[in-house]
C-alpha cells in the first residue's frame, strides 16, 4: 500500500465507519418500528398513510447509503490493491484535489462527465422513431 494514501484511507475508513452506523440507526428506525398501531384497524387513514411513506422513505434513502459504503470499500479496496488514484475508466491518475475532494471516487473528471452525459436506454427509446 503507497503511504501517499494513508490520509485517504483514513478519511475512507471513517466514512465507512460513519455510513454503517447511519445505515443501522436507519434500518432499526424503518424495520423495528412499534407496528401495534397499523396492524389493527387504523383510526386516522392519514396518519397510516404518512407512517407508510416514512418508512419507506427511509427504506429508499437506506438504499442510497448502501451505494455510497459500496463506493467507500471499493476504494479502500483500490488502495490496498495499489490502483487508487487511477481512473477505472481511462486509467489516467485522478488529480489529487479530486481525491481530497472525493475520496471515493474511481472516475478522472473526464471520463465521469462522459459517463453523465452517456443517454440511457430509456432516452433512446424516446428519441429514437418507431
Amino acid at each position: 500500500m503507497t503511504t501517499d494514501f494513508s490520509p485517504h484511507l483514513e478519511r475512507l475508513l471513517a466514512l465507512r465507519a460513519r455510513f454503517r452506523g447511519v445505515m443501522t440507526q436507519m434500518a432499526d428506525s424503518a424495520l423495528n418500528k412499534d407496528h401495534s398501531k397499523t396492524t389493527s384497524i387504523p383510526t386516522d387513514m392519514a396518519e397510516l398513510g404518512s407512517g407508510n411513506f416514512d418508512q419507506e422513505l427511509t427504506l429508499s434513502l437506506l438504499g442510497s447509503e448502501r451505494d455510497a459504503l459500496e463506493q467507500v470499500e471499493e476504494a479502500i479496496e483500490r488502495i490496498e490493491e495499489g490502483s487508487y488514484g487511477r481512473c477505472k475508466t481511462c486509467g489516467a491518475r485522478i488529480r489529487k484535489s479530486r481525491l481530497q475532494a472525493i475520496p471515493y471516487v474511481a472516475q478522472c473528471v473526464r471520463c465521469a462527465s462522459e459517463q453523465e452525459d452517456m443517454p440511457t436506454s430509456f432516452d433512446f427509446q424516446r428519441v429514437l422513431p418507431r
